[in-house]
């Protein structure tokens, strides 16, 4: 692992398709979240913009992060999934860096509200606390401590209900 703190954000493009697949490829011990990203492209659910990658400083992209459109119950939110690191660059900081610029650019545009279930020592970090503490659930079980939410404007609080995730995700 390369320690690296200055790690490049930017929308993903078109260029990038292939090589965000193949992080996923090598990030997962399955294609299940390179196939998802793949099905999530050709979703209603995905948002132009909110696809992140974070490179090196010769332009390689290191990490991705994606943010595509679910609710909570009627109130339109957004999923932060997957997340992905090359795995000779993990705990380098650049899955982080796509994380915040993912979160930056929602905020930007407008959104208010991000899901994410996920490592509950990792997501913390970025604001995201236990989902259910607001009222949020899934309808399949879940460790709760793994079901997180945050709310990108403070003056919006978390709505309560149950999240529904794109058709991809399969939940």
């Amino acid at each position: 692992m390369r320690t690296h703190t200055n790690w490049i954000t930017r929308a993903e493009t078109g260029a990038d398709v292939p090589v965000v697949r193949e992080i996923l490829l090598a990030a997962f011990e399955t294609p299940l979240e390179a196939d998802l990203v793949d099905a999530l492209r050709a979703d209603p659910a995905w948002i132009d913009g909110l696809s992140l990658v974070s490179t090196d400083e010769h332009g390689s992209i290191i990490g991705h992060a994606l943010l595509t459109r679910c609710h909570i119950d009627d109130t339109p939110a957004l999923c932060l999934a997957p997340v992905a690191v090359r795995p000779e660059h993990q705990r380098s900081g650049a899955g982080s860096a796509a994380v915040r610029a993912a979160l930056k650019a929602a905020g930007d545009m407008g959104e208010k509200y991000v899901t994410v279930l996920g490592h509950p020592a990792y997501y913390p970090r970025f604001g995201f606390t236990r989902a259910s503490a607001h009222g949020i659930g899934l309808s399949v079980d879940v460790p709760d401590e793994a079901m997180m939410a945050m709310t990108l404007d403070g003056t919006h609080p978390l709505p309560s209900g149950t999240v529904r995730y794109a058709a991809p995700f399969g939940i």
